[in-house]
This record gives C-alpha cells, sequence and structure tokens, in this order.
C-alpha cells in the first residue's frame, strides 16, 4: 500500500495536524472521528494529550495538509442503465472520489430515463451495490408525468430535472401548459435552458453553409448561441418568480444570463460548470470535439464574467456536468459527435489550481462546491466539518501537484480534456462517512470498500 491503506472504521479516529478550511475559516487543529463515521469533536491547535495516547483511537498525523469537506457535485450523468459502454456507477464514483467529491446527484437521461418510480427505484438499488460514494438521483420531468413528479418523496430526491432545451430527446418540455404545472410543484426545479427554436434555426444555417456536415467546432456556441442560453434562462426565472418556484438553473455560460441572479436570492438560484470556468472558444483549436458540450464554452468575455459571478456571489455553486463518451463517439464530426466531457475527477484540483492564480480563495472553492451545494439542495448533515455531521471529508497537499495523465485517469471512457496540464495540489485521501475510500498512495483499491449512504434531503 505504499505508506498508505484503505480501512473500516473500527474505533474512533483522530486527525491532527491539519490546516482545517471551513465556513470561511483556516486554522491549525484536529478532530475526531466516531465508530459510526460521525465527526464527534473539532478542536483548534495541537489536539490534546489524552487522545494523542489513547490506545484505543486511531491516530493520524495530517502532516499539516488541508483537511476539507467533501465536494458535492450535484450535475453529474454517469450513464447507468443502458449506456454502460460510456461509464457505470462504479467507475464515476471509484473517478469522483479520486478528486475530492464524497456525494453525487445524478441526471435522469439515462436509458431508460429517469421518468418513473420505477426506474428511480432501480437506480437507487444499483448505487447502494456500487458507489464508492454517497448518492441521489434527480427524476426528470417530460411532456405528461406531472403526477409522478407529484408523487415523488423529495426527501430522498434532490429534485426535478427539466430540460427546455433541445438534444435531450423525449426529455424536452417547451409547452407552456407542462411548464406551468411543474413550476407549480413543490420541489427544487433543476433546469437546463436552452432556447430550442433559436437553436433548430442557428443549426438550419450552419446545416446550410456546410451541406457535408463538417463545419468547424467553432459553430457550436453559434449553434448553441448566448441568445438561445439568455433567452430559455429569462423564461424560466419570469416564470418561476411569478410561481413562486424554488428553481436552479444549471450550467450558465453567458455574461447575460448572471444580470437574472442576485446574491440574496436563496429561491433562484444558479450553477456555474469547471469546464465553462476554464476553457474558451479559442480552445476549440487544439481540444476539438473533446470540449464539445451543452451549452457550449463561449468566448473569453463570457468565461471572465462567469469567473466574476462566482466571486460576487451572482452563482451560488459550482458542478461539473460530468458526461463521459468514447473517444470514437467524440471523434464523429462537428455536428454529430455527441456533447459532454469527464471532469469529476480533476474538479477540485482544477478549481484550486484557479484559486493559486488568484481568481479566488480556496476558502470559496469550499463555500461553492461544499457549503453552497449542501444549503441550496438542504442536505442532511453533510457539506460542512462540524460536530455530528457525517465525516466526508478530502485531505489534501497544498504544496503538491496533479499532473493530468492517461495512467491516472479512472472514468471508464479512458480520456480527459485536461490530459496534459498539470494541476496545483494533490488529493491525498477521501473519506466517505468516517471511511477511507481513496487513497493517492494506493488508487488502485479505491471503491473497494463500501460505505456510501443515499443522501438525505430536509423538505
Amino acid at each position: 500500500m505504499r505508506g498508505c491503506i484503505l480501512f473500516r472504521l473500527t474505533m474512533a479516529e483522530l486527525l491532527h495536524n491539519a490546516i482545517i478550511i471551513n465556513e470561511g475559516h483556516r486554522f491549525h487543529g484536529w478532530l475526531t472521528i466516531d465508530n459510526q463515521g460521525i465527526i464527534s469533536r473539532i478542536g483548534v491547535g495541537d489536539a490534546p494529550t489524552e487522545l494523542l495516547n489513547n490506545s484505543e483511537i486511531t491516530v493520524r498525523d495530517m502532516q499539516r495538509h488541508w483537511l476539507l469537506p467533501g465536494v458535492i457535485d450535484s450535475h453529474v450523468h454517469f450513464r447507468e442503465p443502458g449506456l454502460e459502454h460510456k461509464a457505470t456507477i462504479y467507475s464515476e464514483s471509484r473517478a469522483a472520489a479520486a478528486g475530492g467529491v464524497t456525494s453525487f446527484m445524478e441526471m435522469p437521461n439515462t436509458n431508460p430515463a429517469t421518468t418513473t418510480i420505477e426506474a428511480l427505484e432501480d437506480k437507487y438499488s444499483r448505487a447502494a451495490k456500487d458507489s464508492a460514494i454517497n448518492y441521489a438521483f434527480y427524476i426528470g420531468a417530460t411532456r405528461d408525468n406531472w403526477q409522478t413528479l407529484s408523487e415523488v418523496d423529495y426527501t430522498r430526491v434532490p429534485g426535478i430535472k427539466l430540460f427546455m432545451g433541445s438534444s435531450t430527446g423525449g426529455m424536452l418540455v417547451d409547452g407552456v401548459d407542462s411548464l406551468e404545472k411543474i413550476f407549480e410543484l413543490p420541489a427544487l426545479i433543476a433546469v437546463h435552458c436552452e432556447q430550442e427554436e433559436i437553436v433548430k434555426e442557428n443549426m438550419r444555417r450552419v446545416q446550410e453553409l456546410y451541406p457535408d456536415s463538417n463545419a468547424p467546432l467553432s459553430w457550436h456556441p453559434e449553434i448553441r448561441s448566448a441568445l438561445a442560453c439568455y433567452t430559455s434562462t429569462h423564461r424560466a426565472v419570469e416564470m418561476a418568480r411569478r410561481k413562486g418556484t424554488r428553481l436552479h438553473v444549471m450550467h450558465l455560460t453567458t455574461a447575460e444570463e448572471i444580470a437574472l441572479f442576485h446574491p440574496d436570492d436563496k429561491r433562484i438560484t444558479a450553477e456555474v460548470c469547471v469546464a465553462h470556468l476554464w476553457f474558451t472558444d479559442e480552445d476549440y483549436a487544439n481540444l476539438g470535439t473533446r470540449i464539445k458540450c451543452n451549452p457550449a464554452v463561449k468566448s473569453l468575455r463570457h468565461r471572465e464574467a462567469l469567473r466574476r459571478g462566482l466571486v460576487s456571489g451572482e452563482i451560488s455553486t459550482v458542478s461539473t456536468d460530468h458526461a463521459p463518451h468514447t473517444l470514437e463517439e467524440k471523434s464523429s464530426g462537428t455536428i454529430t459527435a455527441p456533447s459532454g466531457m469527464p471532469m469529476v475527477q480533476f474538479s477540485l484540483p482544477a478549481m484550486l489550481t484557479l484559486a493559486d492564480k488568484g481568481l479566488w480563495t480556496p476558502e470559496l472553492v469550499v463555500e461553492k462546491m461544499c457549503h453552497a451545494q449542501a444549503r441550496l439542495f438542504n442536505i442532511e448533515k453533510r457539506g460542512f466539518i462540524r460536530e455530528g455531521y457525517y465525516a466526508d471529508l478530502v485531505e489534501i497537499d497544498p504544496d503538491g501537484t496533479t499532473p493530468v495523465t492517461a495512467d491516472i485517469l479512472l472514468s471508464k471512457c479512458g480520456w480527459s480534456p485536461l490530459e496534459g496540464t498539470e494541476l496545483r495540489t494533490k488529493i491525498i485521501t477521501t473519506r466517505v462517512n468516517g471511511q477511507c475510500v481513496y487513497c493517492h498512495a494506493a488508487p488502485e483499491a479505491t471503491g473497494y470498500l463500501k460505505g456510501a449512504m443515499p443522501l438525505r434531503f430536509r423538505n
């Protein structure tokens, strides 16, 4: 195991000599985890001698590494069931654990789509068997499943995923009557916003210019345009204000959309994805369809606005929209290549790399990837380092680096758009409910021990 082991808790554990980053503060301290995986005590400074010398407590020196709450990623596509050639709950939860992610919320556009109670329960059963980290699954909206949506237990389900944009087949919902009924439900509505008519018209124009479907990839953000995003987001926000809906707009990509949100509005919130904070349309020249996603990566002007909006508070959370496809699928051309990229293994190091560049602080990263996710979705006892909370924890070497190379990739698709990049910081261990499920010194053992739980929501 090269100096690090994976273990199942049989006694209390003391993590000491850590730099704890939590709730806007950074301090030298320690904490204890009981044998139920709960944080039982937290202290500032050196750990008490009676704890360090207690033979019934497993003592671990953090060597002044950072200790953060585990990341909660509220926007992933793990592809199971039906698309297991791209990814599985088992493979992607292992990749997530290696990236410091301790909980995920997965999207409904699988095969079959998660639009029924039966499909929802099937996913929970699969995750209980295979997931290395804590889990939850959205129920998907369709034009005619309002009755099902009204019967869901939203203490077990984070919310309703609503696609107000194209590319999702039968899950597109754009009719006024259907939207009105969905927006009246007493649940969080997580929405994908791209105006269908605008996207279709843009696609028609590009296909006229390139009838052989060989349009340069630089046309993708013209098809999935800023206007298409803004028009749809504006429609969703206006409807939510009128109906009093709890709305969370996913993956903002434009400067104009940011103005629709306010830091003090807790009912209408927005997410940005790591890819849209990292890449711009200039990266299409080198990375091609590897960074093709919906909504599209757009210009530098939009990326810089998203970065500012994250710091100023208009944007509440950071997620990944982790959406793996095989390289063969991604090589099929600008128009036909599927949209989406794998990001979950490197989202936290990427955000800390941007912090190292001075764009924000590590404390802000913890706020947007951990605390805000827990508050926004009302997740019980997670997202913070607090006494009585589950010990979902990430140990990070702030002086280390993470070179993104093919040999460390854990997503089943086997590639990353960040390959060749050296990220700042290194994730040393990830604990889920007190159990170490990832260790940098023994990555081959990641996820073999099971301690994950379904998330619970206070609704």
